[in-house]
C-alpha cells in the first residue's frame, strides 16, 4: 500500500519593520522584529481617520491585556488622506484614541508594500519565530486572534521559543491642558459652552469666555455608567444636541450610545443603546435601550427627532423620543457616495450634522463631502465626488475640494460653515450661489464649531481649545490644492476580472448557513460605468467582472461578509450553544486599466489562519 504525505505550507518569513515617520510610544527606541523574537506579534495596519480602524483599537484593548507577558501589538499607521502623512499628526492621534501599544509611523507605505496590504484596518499575526501565520481585513476577528495566541503561546512554550515579560510600550508623559482633544461644542441658553472632552472621556461646561472652566461632568475614566455628575462614565462622547425638553443628548462614542445630560443636576442616563456595537444582522431599529448602535459621532434634532450620525456604519438613524425608538434613517450601510431616496443612498463616516427647518446638512467625512437631507428623506451632494479626491480648493461647488470635514454649522444667512479638519480650515458653502470659500485657516484639526452672536466658537481639538472668531464679510481665498489618496492603483487588465475574495474559517470555526447563505458579497465601481457585468449583490465570494477598456481608472468598491460560529465542543455535556460571528470588510480599490496585467483581484478577508 502506497500513500502521499502532506505537503508542509511554505512557511512566510514576516517583512521587516520600516516607516520614515519612526516610532511613537517606545521611549525614543526605534525596534526591528528580531527584538521582538520570542513574543507573538499582531501588526495593526491602520489610519486615524478610519472609523473601522479605531473599532479594532477598542477590540485589541482587551486582548493586549490579558497577554500583556506574551504578546506584542505594533501599530503600523499607513495614511490616507496627505494629512495623516504628517508625524505631528499622527502623534496626535496616538494619544487622541489611547493607542497603548508601540506605533511604527509609515507615511510612505513601505510596510504596507511589504506586507501586500490593501485595506484599512488589517490585522497580521507574526509567531514567535518571526513568520507569518494569519492576515484578517477589517474589524470583528479579535476572538480568532484570541484563540491563536493562545495556540501559540502553548506551541512555543513547549519548543522553547517563548519568552515571557515587560513589553517595549513605554507611556508618554502627559500634558495638563484645561481640554484634551476636545470634539464638539453646544451653546447653553445662559451663554454657556459644552464641550465634548473626548479624551478625557468628559463633558465640560465653559463660561461665556469659552475658556474658564465651570464644572466637569463625568468621572473621567472610560466606561460607562449612569448616575450623577461625578461618578457618571463616558467613553469618547463627541456630539452634543439641545433637546426641546432642554435636556442635552449626547453621542457616546465608544459606548455605542446616545447619552441624556440634565443641564441643571449634572445627572447622566441612557436614552439608546447597549453598549454593544451593532454590526450586520443585528435589529435596525426598535426599542430605543434594546438597540445596538455603532459610533454615533454626531447629533441633531430635525423634524421633531434626533438624527445619528452612525458614522461607523455609514447611516443616519434617527431617535423618537416620544416612542423612544430608534430607525435607521438614510444609508444602506455601504460606504461611499450615493444620492436619492434614503434607503438607497451610501454615505462615508458621516461625522457633523447641522439642522435648519428646510434641511439637514452631513459633514461626510471619508468621501471629503458636504450633504443634505431633505424632509422628505432624499439624500443630496452639494460638495465632494468620492473616497479618493481630497484637498483645499475655493470656487464652484463642482470643483472644489474639502479634506476629511467632520462639522458644519449652519449659518444666519442660509448658508454654511464646514470645519475642514484635515486642511485646518473654516470653510463656508453658499447654497444661493454654489460657491465655496475660505474663512479661516491655521486652526489644528477644527472638528466642529457653534454660534455666539456675530461670533463663531470652533472646536480646535488638536490645539485643546476653542476658538472665538469673528464671522467676515467676505471670505479668505487660499491657493488651490487637490491630492487623491497616496496608495497606488492596481493595474488590472481591461475585459474580463475574476474577483475573489478569501476566506478560511478561523480555527475551530464553520461557516453558519443555519439561516441562510453564510457570505455575501457586493460589487459596485465608481465611475459606475468602469463595470459593464458582475456588479450588485450574491452569496458568492467570487465574481467575474466585466471591465469597461473605455474607463482608463477607477475605483472597485467591495462588501464582504462571512459568518461563522465555534464547532461544537463533543466533550460538552448537554445542549450547547456555539458563539457566532460576523466578519465583514469594504475595499475601495483604486485600479488601472493596463492591457497584459492581471486578471484576477483577490482581497483577503481572512487567510493563512493557523500555523503550518
Amino acid at each position: 500500500m502506497t500513500g502521499t504525505v502532506p505537503r508542509r505550507a511554505a512557511r512566510v518569513r514576516a517583512p521587516e519593520l520600516v516607516g520614515a515617520g519612526g516610532w511613537l510610544n517606545t521611549g525614543g527606541k526605534a525596534y526591528r522584529l528580531a527584538d521582538l523574537r520570542g513574543r507573538v506579534v499582531v501588526l495593526d495596519f491602520w489610519t486615524f481617520c478610519c472609523v473601522n480602524c479605531l473599532h479594532v483599537l477598542d477590540e485589541l484593548r482587551e486582548l493586549e491585556e490579558r497577554h500583556r507577558e506574551t504578546l506584542v501589538v505594533v501599530g503600523v499607521h499607513s495614511p490616507k488622506f496627505a494629512h495623516e502623512a504628517e508625524h505631528a499628526a499622527v502623534v496626535d492621534a496616538v494619544e487622541r484614541y489611547g493607542v497603548a501599544h508601540p506605533v511604527l509611523d509609515d507615511p510612505e507605505l513601505a510596510t504596507w508594500k511589504q506586507y501586500a496590504v490593501r485595506a484599512w484596518p488589517t490585522l497580521v499575526v507574526i509567531d514567535p519565530e518571526g513568520y507569518v501565520v494569519a492576515q484578517h481585513a477589517g474589524e470583528g476577528h479579535v476572538h480568532a486572534i484570541e484563540r491563536l495566541v493562545g495556540e501559540l503561546e502553548a506551541e512555543h512554550a513547549a519548543k522553547g521559543t517563548l519568552r515571557r515579560g515587560d513589553g517595549p510600550y513605554v507611556e508618554p508623559e502627559p500634558e495638563a491642558t484645561a481640554l484634551r482633544f476636545p470634539g464638539k461644542v453646544l451653546a447653553l441658553p445662559g451663554g454657556t459652552f459644552l464641550v465634548s472632552d473626548t479624551t478625557r472621556h468628559q463633558l465640560v461646561e465653559l463660561a461665556e469666555d469659552a475658556e474658564t472652566v465651570v464644572r466637569r461632568i463625568g468621572s473621567g475614566g472610560r466606561g460607562f455608567t449612569d448616575g450623577p455628575a461625578e461618578t457618571a462614565a463616558f467613553s469618547e462622547p463627541q456630539g452634543l444636541a439641545l433637546l426641546d425638553d432642554g435636556g442635552i443628548v449626547v453621542a457616546d462614542t465608544v459606548n455605542h450610545a446616545l447619552r441624556r445630560l440634565d443641564p441643571a443636576t449634572g445627572a447622566v442616563t441612557t436614552l439608546a443603546g447597549t453598549g454593544r456595537q451593532w454590526w450586520r444582522g443585528s435589529p435596525t431599529g426598535g426599542p430605543a435601550r434594546a438597540t445596538d448602535l455603532s459610533s454615533p459621532w454626531d447629533v441633531a434634532v430635525f423634524g421633531g427627532r434626533v438624527w445619528i450620525a452612525l458614522a461607523g456604519i455609514h447611516q443616519l438613524w434617527t431617535y423618537d423620543p416620544a416612542t423612544e425608538t430608534v430607525a435607521v434613517a438614510a444609508g444602506t450601510s455601504n460606504e461611499g457616495l450615493v444620492d436619492g431616496p434614503g434607503a438607497e443612498a451610501w454615505f462615508a463616516q458621516p461625522s457633523g450634522l447641522a439642522a435648519t427647518p428646510e434641511r439637514l446638512w452631513v459633514a461626510d467625512s471619508e468621501t471629503s463631502a458636504l450633504r443634505w437631507v431633505e424632509p422628505d428623506g432624499s439624500v443630496h451632494t452639494a460638495v465632494g465626488t468620492g473616497l479618493f479626491d481630497f484637498g483645499h480648493r475655493d470656487g464652484s461647488a463642482e470643483q472644489a475640494l474639502f479634506q476629511h470635514p467632520l462639522g458644519v454649522t449652519a449659518l444666519p444667512d442660509g448658508s454654511v460653515a464646514v470645519a475642514d479638519t484635515y486642511n485646518h480650515a473654516l470653510r463656508r458653502y453658499d447654497p444661493a450661489t454654489g460657491e465655496v470659500s475660505t474663512l479661516a485657516t491655521d486652526l489644528r484639526e477644527p472638528s466642529g464649531a457653534v454660534l455666539a452672536g456675530d461670533d463663531i466658537v470652533v472646536v480646535e481639538s488638536a490645539r485643546h481649545r476653542l476658538t472665538r472668531l469673528r464671522l467676515p464679510e467676505e471670505a479668505v481665498r487660499v491657493d488651490a490644492v487637490a491630492h487623491r489618496t497616496p496608495r497606488a492603483a492596481t493595474e488590472v487588465a481591461p475585459g474580463r476580472l475574476a474577483l475573489d475574495v478569501i476566506f478560511r474559517a478561523p480555527a475551530g470555526q464553520r461557516l453558519d448557513g443555519r439561516h441562510g447563505p453564510a457570505t455575501r458579497l457586493l460589487v459596485s465601481a465608481t465611475p459606475p460605468e468602469l463595470l459593464l457585468g458582475g456588479d450588485g449583490a450574491g452569496t458568492a465570494l467570487t465574481r467575474e467582472l466585466e471591465l469597461n477598456p473605455a474607463v482608463p481608472e477607477g475605483v472597485l468598491h467591495v462588501s464582504a461578509t462571512a459568518a461563522s460560529c465555534d464547532e461544537a465542543d463533543p466533550d460538552a455535556a448537554g445542549e450547547t450553544y456555539p458563539a457566532c460571528h460576523v466578519h465583514q470588510q469594504d475595499w475601495g480599490v483604486p485600479v488601472r486599466l493596463v492591457a497584459g496585467a492581471a486578471d484576477r483581484l483577490p482581497l483577503v478577508l481572512t487567510g493563512l489562519d493557523g500555523r503550518s
